[in-house]
């Protein structure tokens, strides 16, 4: 079972100590059983009161040492688990991640990760239960040897039988898991899309009866037959058991010569026996989903289980105070566009930057800028070619220091409301002055670098971006079609002022824009079409 291996991998010594704790609680459990049994059979024994109260306290002890191992290592692994998945989507790669779907990692952040952790929850006591289970029948082996032979015949026939059901039970709920990634992506079409949902009824209509119901129905099928075979099962393990007793009872008693005190502490011994295996059949279900949510995580390729070691988030990695040339040669990647079915392929771009120049990208929609953008600050691998500062060649040893060289505005930004991995003691009135200059003094406040607000238009919270972005203070400065929400005063000041007082303090300023009436500003004008980058010098080359 993959969970069960994560769990031996994240903390094994603890997890042995809470099974034998448990074993121990499970053996005091038949004891208490046989002391029972011994004074119904001998009254008078009072000698057996002191074996009765240390069993007691015993089992106290250990089953109590147990359950909190064990409720210690289980929060501890979910812990990790969060730690972990987090972890490891940030050290992703980005295609790797648009590859799996934003659905699909939500689903996993929030139902997977609660799935096991209520299984987990139930594990100290599976296993408390199941060490009862072992000491009942091992005490029943004590009372007859044949009695042992029958148990664990009819112990292994409800496990036999159990088996048959749980696998198809498994595939339906692992059924419904997949159903599962497709209703979050509807959930996240209603949350995105629910202004064009509101505006048109046909495509509101439309959505809810073709897309989101046919998907919560059939996930809701899957459910439903998946977790009553479980239920069945478990319902057919609480037969067998009561089935155990009345072999006990009427079929080995006619068998053998059994006295009175034999024969009811065999039964005795069986009902006891009842409760703990029922327990035990009834949390197996929790453990199959939790194993199924587990293995869907995995599915999600972040090697989980092969890098539970890196428990600690990623340290901050310094970024560079100067450099000479950063170039990029024969750099190319492939990817999918839209309503296409053959590879479109980005490159080979060969482009050389340096400090303090001002260079536009330009070029029609898909004609590749923002993969551009993503291959030239590190978030994309280059399939081919080569990516170099100052003749240091960047490779997966050193991607995360190059990444730090640049701050940049996506088109598809996102903000934080906190001034994440900002320091100094004056960060507060450098904001203020930012947000005065943004023209964002009477929306905004800064306290304790913490935003009052984000909830502005998209081209103020695009402002409030190009903030962190100076805040940030990199060599090279990215704009992904930033002006285009904004109002034509701040356009003009963005490319009249803020570039150019950006440009004079050294910084590289990349900007990927259609607005040609600035583009005499830039030192290079680079044109993508067809996924080839030309260098245009003069403006008067647009227009041919």
């Amino acid at each position: 079972m993959n969970l069960l291996r994560f769990l031996l991998r994240t903390s094994w010594v603890s997890l042995t100590l809470a099974v034998l704790a448990g074993l121990i609680s499970g053996a005091c459990n038949a004891g208490l059983i046989a002391v029972i049994n011994q004074a119904l059979r001998e009254p008078s024994a009072i000698a057996l009161a002191g074996s009765f109260a240390a069993l007691c306290l015993l089992q106290f002890l250990t089953n109590l040492s147990a359950e909190a191992l064990l409720i210690r290592i289980s929060q501890g692994a979910v812990c990790n688990l969060r730690l972990l998945l987090s972890n490891q989507i940030l050290a992703s790669p980005l295609r790797h991640l648009e590859q799996i779907g934003i659905h699909r990692l939500l689903a996993s952040l929030t139902d997977d990760i609660r799935t096991i952790s209520d299984a987990i929850l139930r594990i100290p006591f599976f296993c408390v239960n199941l060490a009862s289970v072992i000491g009942c029948v091992i005490y029943l082996g004590t009372l007859s040897s044949t009695a042992l032979f029958w148990t664990l015949g009819f112990l292994a026939i409800g496990i036999f039988s159990y088996q048959f059901p749980t696998i198809r039970a498994t595939n339906l709920l692992e059924l419904a898991r997949k159903r599962e990634d497709k209703l979050f992506s509807h959930f996240r079409a209603i949350t995105e899309g629910v202004k064009e949902l509101k505006l048109n009824s046909q495509r509101r209509y439309a959505f809810l009866s073709e897309e989101l119901q046919p998907t919560i129905t059939k996930y809701r099928d899957n459910q439903v037959l998946g977790l009553t075979i479980l239920s069945t099962a478990a319902t057919w393990g609480d037969l067998l058991a009561f089935g155990l007793i009345g072999l006990l009872l009427f079929v080995l008693s006619s068998l053998q010569n059994i006295s009175g005190s034999i024969l009811s502490s065999y039964v005795l011994t069986g009902v006891y026996l009842v409760g703990p295996l029922a327990n035990c059949i009834e949390i197996l279900p929790n453990l199959v989903t939790a194993n199924i949510a587990f293995s869907k995580i995995e599915s999600l390729d972040l090697s989980l289980t092969t890098n539970l070691t890196r428990g600690k988030l990623t340290t901050p990695v310094e970024q560079i105070s100067c450099w000479r040339c950063l170039e990029l040669v024969g750099v190319t990647h492939a990817y999918y566009r839209e309503q296409e079915f053959s590879r479109f392929v980005l490159g080979p771009i060969d482009l050389t930057l340096y400090p303090g120049e001002l260079v536009f990208i330009i070029g029609g929609n898909g004609s590749g800028k923002s993969t551009l953008v993503k291959l030239l600050t590190g978030l994309y691998i280059p399939e081919t070619g080569e990516i170099c500062v100052d003749g240091k060649l960047i490779t997966d040893k050193n991607r995360e220091w190059y990444r730090q060289h640049f701050s940049v505005v996506f088109s598809d930004f996102y903000l934080f409301e906190r001034t994440l991995g900002l320091g100094g003691s004056d960060l507060d009135s450098q904001i203020q002055d930012y947000l005065i200059r943004l023209q964002l003094e009477h929306k905004v406040q800064i306290k304790n670098g913490k935003l009052s607000t984000t909830d502005l238009s998209q081209g103020q919270r695009k402002r409030l971006a190009l903030l962190t972005a100076y805040l940030e203070d990199r060599p090279i400065y990215v704009f992904d079609e930033w002006a285009s929400d904004q109002d034509p005063i701040f356009k003009e000041i963005f490319y009249t002022q803020l570039l150019p007082e950006l440009k004079n303090k050294g910084k590289t300023v990349l900007v990927v824009s259609h607005d040609d009436r600035y583009f005499h500003l830039a030192e290079r004008v680079v044109k993508l079409e067809d996924g080839k980058l030309n260098a245009i010098v003069h403006q008067k080359a647009l227009s041919s």
